[in-house]
């Protein structure tokens, strides 16, 4: 006879802690709902403006600090102009704005929580001209109406507590049958909630933007145009929009063409011929 070990763990699932966490989940949303300005969208948002805006200027500090700001010429000014015009057509909740050019080739643009942007000088040639970077500042300055980061906080707080739930509801697995389990949950919460949320939200500032874009009187049609370039400076690369936190630059082309008639409309009411 073989020695007896202390006992086999089962391979049942414990439903208490998965069902607890469903009803949690349940009124974590129902209590937590805000609408996103213009799309009408319901969103999961669990801290106040002020948090994010405490955040989002702690952060955009310490990026000054770090980086070399460009407070004068005509690119500095245009980054203010255009700023100013966006967000003075946009649903702004009170946010105490800020725009400055950041001296870097990265290819990129930013604006957290509160109404802080910024703008890196290796974006310009891409954007071309002041309608390419008004489309781009748009749908920065969209992503802080629309509360996409603090959104995304709550999305990975109630993955956390989820996962948490699956771990105590699989305790009594063997080993390997946990690790097995643990590691399909994350990548099912990483590829079926966390990066379609994200690229819902990149796909809602792209629509928002645009039409803050006509709103101000900029040329909405470089949006598709703006991507073309996005596309042609990346050489085409990059990964599927499956394994993205963004739609592909083909698929935001197509959106922005859907949405065109709309923008149209709303620059010809606001700004005439």
């Amino acid at each position: 006879m073989g020695p007896l070990g202390n006992g086999s763990r089962g391979s049942g699932v414990k439903l208490l802690p998965i069902l607890l966490f469903a009803l949690y989940g349940i009124y974590y949303y129902f209590s937590n709902r805000e609408v996103v300005p213009l799309t009408g969208r319901k969103q999961l948002v669990d801290i106040s403006r002020d948090q994010e805006s405490a955040l989002g200027l702690q952060s955009y500090r310490q990026i000054l600090r770090q980086e070399h700001v460009v407070t004068e010429g005509k690119n500095a000014q245009l980054i203010k102009e255009i700023g100013r015009r966006i967000s003075a057509v946009s649903e702004d909740p009170g946010f105490k704005w800020d725009y400055n050019l950041i001296d870097s080739p990265q290819v990129n643009a930013f604006c957290l929580p509160g109404g802080k942007v910024a703008v890196y000088t290796g974006i310009l040639p891409v954007a071309k001209n002041a309608d390419g970077l008004a489309v781009i500042m748009g749908h920065e300055i969209a992503h802080a109406i629309a509360r996409h980061g603090a959104e995304r906080m709550a999305h990975q707080k109630l993955v956390q507590i989820g996962t948490m739930a699956a771990g105590v509801a699989i305790s009594d697995m063997e080993p390997g049958q946990q690790r097995a389990v643990m590691g399909a949950l994350g990548v099912g919460a990483q590829f079926g909630v966390l990066l379609p949320f994200s690229r819902e939200h990149e796909s809602e500032a792209d629509y928002m933007g645009l039409i803050y874009v006509a709103r101000a009187c900029f040329d909405p049609t470089e949006a598709p145009k703006l991507w073309e370039r996005m596309g042609q400076a990346s050489g085409g690369r990059g990964p599927s929009q499956f394994m993205s936190t963004h739609p592909s630059h083909e698929t935001r082309i197509r959106q922005f063409q859907k949405w065109m008639p709309e923008a149209l409309k709303v620059k010809q009411e606001k700004c005439g011929g």
